[in-house]
């Protein structure tokens, strides 16, 4: 989780320029069409096209916008098809890297991800290399900031209706769920007016790497940013575990 959490607080900080510049409309874009044309285009319906939704309402994207995703994806309106291929492979420091896309072209996008891998040098790996090191869990973040209740007792509660871990960090209550029960666990923060973000589905690895070298931190991090920044890239997912100073300095 340590890892997990840690590059998850990267990517917000990443998300907030992404937006200005427009990426994170294109991306989340993206996830509404796949999600809708898997699942249907009524959200009560379609939880990843719900989550998928909430994520771009966050970003402020227009509801005109989003609808007219979900028309392109049920056949109302013409659109690109995308097709979800997933990538893996090895960052620096043997850190293990999984990376989620949707492509129009998968004969572009292969090349230009192994192109990056050795950019930075790590290596792009075979379907099956690293996806066994991690498991899809639900998460989200409660801010410590005005919070109305002991964190402690709230720690409690979480555990009682569902959550498999809930980590007291400095600022901030993580919680990991199973990602059916992330629902049930939103429903107990909504019931308690209680403020959270980031929730959502996401690949947790199952253990960490220690990176405890400067120059291996920068080149890992290098590459999870290049990567982020694919326009067909939608999740990349580490186990890494690099020390907060470290982080900080090269931030």
């Amino acid at each position: 989780m340590a890892g997990h959490s840690k590059w998850a607080n990267i990517k917000h900080r990443k998300a907030r320029v992404d937006e200005k510049r427009g990426k994170a409309f294109t991306k989340l874009g993206k996830e509404i069409l796949v999600a809708a044309r898997h699942g249907g285009g009524d959200p009560e319906a379609n939880l990843d096209l719900k989550t998928a939704i909430a994520r771009a309402r966050e970003v402020n994207m227009p509801m005109d916008n989003i609808n007219r995703l979900i028309a392109k994806a049920t056949g109302e309106l013409e659109g690109v098809d995308y097709e979800e291929v997933n990538y893996e492979g090895y960052a620096s420091g043997g850190v293990a890297v999984l990376i989620e896309t949707l492509t129009d072209n998968r004969n572009r996008t292969a090349p230009e991800i192994r192109h990056l891998f050795s950019r930075y040098e790590g290596n792009l790996g075979e379907a099956g290399c690293v996806a066994w090191m991690f498991e899809m869990k639900g998460t989200l973040s409660i801010s410590k900031e005005g919070l109305t209740i002991d964190p402690e007792d709230l720690m409690l509660l979480l555990i009682e209706d569902g959550a498999e871990d809930v980590r007291d960090e400095e600022e901030t209550i993580e919680v990991v769920t199973a990602p059916d029960d992330l629902e049930k666990v939103k429903e107990l923060l909504d019931g308690k007016k209680l403020n959270y973000s980031d929730a959502d589905t996401t690949m947790v690895p199952d253990s960490t790497v220690p990176v405890t070298d400067k120059e291996t931190a920068a080149k890992i991090l290098d590459l999870l940013n290049q990567l982020e920044d694919h326009d067909d890239v939608q999740h990349v997912y580490a186990n890494f575990d690099i020390p907060d100073e470290i982080i900080q300095q090269l931030e």
